[in-house]
């Protein structure tokens, strides 16, 4: 089989990010900086907040000893404060302290505190650790629960607390795009095994910018912009993610502002990237790596994206289209120096299991190969030589211990006689050495004894009609009095030149051709309107459960 990888040397194992972090406790270069553009004049320009490597592990040591009065190891302690400086601190503060981070959001919105809710109660936390801005929030969300502010913890710092390479440093709560939330539990081993991973996929080293907008409570945030840069020695600039959404211009100006940087975000960012005009003295050359991932990477976008940004110096191969999950940590496989890779492959073939390259066909992109880790595509407990479509398993030092206080048979597997397998859920099959994603297990659209994978029937509603906003639709399964079905669900904009009626007409005869696949139901909502995860994700199990159900 393909993919034998590298092993992830013992002595990384056997260390832990916070003893990383220590031992540049005398460096003077900055570490974390903050763009803020609630500060900025007119939110136009953004204010830099920086910490050094020598603030940050003061800081950390504060906030860890007053941790250690507060609680006993292995207690989860929630970091619920924006996407500011004071997160990198708190974040590892706890681990300092030897307990268990939890790393959430600020709840600034209705939607986000009732997904707050949730976690919290699920993961018990002795300790609620917030930020001054948003601790007023906070103890109106959470009046029973010990509500520490960072910016009031003063007095002597400690020294860092010895843990197990096997204890858990944080429990990852997924975004909820196929289940109910669970915090996946993230021992310290699989911290620096996935760091040193990413290192090796993505050269990342000591005078790397990792640059960008993705949230702290994301576990692609939380690896990207917090861990790899102390990990690596590297800088880290972010923003928050709602001043990226309210002008993706902010993060291209990001990426043209600092020299060698690795940038990641999902497709849909880079299509709200590509649709901006010119900008002015904008300078894309200095960026080495953008990572493309966290959910289906789209043909067309890594080719928008390329014709928009390539005359501001963006090199094609810059463009990573990777694959990763909570459960993993965060990285599982990539797209190496040569950039993205397109292949078309037979539509039917594929319906039926099979992956046939063709010239004209359903076009995937691959999402590479694996760094110090095991991936292989399966099916009925047998693992599948190449050109076969199975479930992905992963195996490696970076995989989750488990679900927090919950059974799953996700994690464990036994597989060619080896234990303690992921069973990732999605589906994909290796075509000359990489992999390729198909889709998911729980979203497979099966009719008449054929599989339509979703995605690819939302990139074909999205081409359908002009007023079909791209990259905001969902395609699912459901079972009725009729029997089974397909429906989709997309957000659009009416203008004077189209109707409900008409676009309902262009997306059923799209569908019909390319896929040979009749929709039950075509329902268009207002933008805004289509459930998404906390990350961004079409929720399609939130939009069956809406929509399923209506008559189209």
């Amino acid at each position: 089989m393909p993919m034998t990888p590298m092993s992830v040397p013992a002595e990384v194992l056997g260390t832990s990010i916070v003893e990383v972090l220590f031992r540049r406790a005398a460096d003077q270069r900055p570490v974390f900086t903050h763009q803020d553009y609630a500060s900025g004049a007119d939110g136009v320009d953004c204010v830099d907040e920086t910490l050094t490597w020598a603030e940050l592990v003061e800081r950390v040591r504060v906030v860890s000893a007053r941790l250690r009065e507060l609680a006993r190891p292995g207690d989860r302690v929630a970091i619920t404060a924006g996407q500011e400086l004071a997160y990198p601190v708190a974040f590892f503060g706890v681990l300092a302290a030897g307990l268990v981070a939890v790393p959430l959001m600020d709840p600034s919105s209705r939607s986000l505190r009732e997904r707050l809710g949730g976690v919290l109660a699920d993961c018990a936390a002795e300790v609620v650790l917030t930020s001054r801005g948003a601790a007023d929030r906070v103890r109106e969300f959470a009046p029973g629960s010990q509500v520490v502010v960072l910016e009031d913890l003063a007095g002597p710092g400690g020294d860092p607390v010895p843990v197990d390479p096997e204890s858990p440093a944080y429990l990852q709560y997924t975004s909820g795009s196929t289940r109910e939330p669970a915090g996946v539990v993230i021992p310290h081993r699989a911290v620096v095994a996935s760091c040193w991973q990413a290192v090796g996929a993505y050269e990342v080293g000591e005078g790397t910018t990792c640059a960008g907008w993705i949230p702290f409570f994301h576990d692609m945030g939380l690896i990207q912009l917090l861990c790899l840069p102390v990990f690596a020695g590297a800088r880290s600039v972010f923003m928050a993610p709602l001043e990226f959404l309210r002008a993706p211009e902010r993060w291209l100006r990001q990426m043209s502002d600092y020299p060698e940087v690795f940038t990641a975000a999902p497709n849909f960012a880079f299509d709200l990237a590509a649709d901006t005009g010119p900008l002015a003295g904008l300078d894309l050359s200095g960026v080495r790596i953008a990572l493309n991932g966290s959910e289906s990477v789209r043909p067309d976008t890594v080719e928008r994206f390329q014709e928009a940004f390539g005359p501001y110096g963006f090199r094609r191969e810059a463009h990573r289209p990777s694959y990763g999950l909570a459960e993993a940590t965060v990285y599982v496989t990539s797209a190496g120096p040569e950039g993205p890779t397109v292949t078309a492959f037979d539509r039917e073939a594929l319906a039926r299991g099979t992956a046939v390259a063709v010239a004209r066909g359903q076009e995937l992109v691959s999402v590479g190969r694996p760094v110090g880790q095991l991936v292989r595509i399966v099916r009925n407990g047998q693992s599948l030589s190449e050109g076969s479509v199975g479930e992905v398993w992963v195996h490696g030092p970076h995989v989750g211990s488990g679900y927090w206080r919950r059974e799953d048979d996700a994690f464990g597997a036994r597989l060619d006689g080896v234990d303690g397998w992921l069973r990732t859920g999605d589906l994909g099959v290796l075509h000359r050495g990489d992999l390729y994603l198909t889709g998911r297990l729980k979203d497979l659209i099966v009719l008449d004894g054929r599989n339509h994978h979703p995605q690819d029937v939302e990139a074909t509603v999205g081409e359908a009609h002009p007023s079909v906003r791209r990259g905001r639709v969902a395609a699912f399964g459901v079972k009725d009095d009729r029997g089974e079905g397909a429906v989709v669900v997309a957000e659009w904009t009416p203008d004077a030149g189209a109707d409900a009626k008409e676009v309902r007409r262009a997306v059923l005869r799209a569908v019909s051709s390319t896929h040979d696949l009749t929709l039950r139901a075509v329902h268009l909502v207002v933008p805004g309107d289509l459930p998404r995860t906390s990350s961004g994700k079409i929720a399609r199990s939130a939009a069956r459960t809406r929509y399923g159900d209506r008559r189209g």
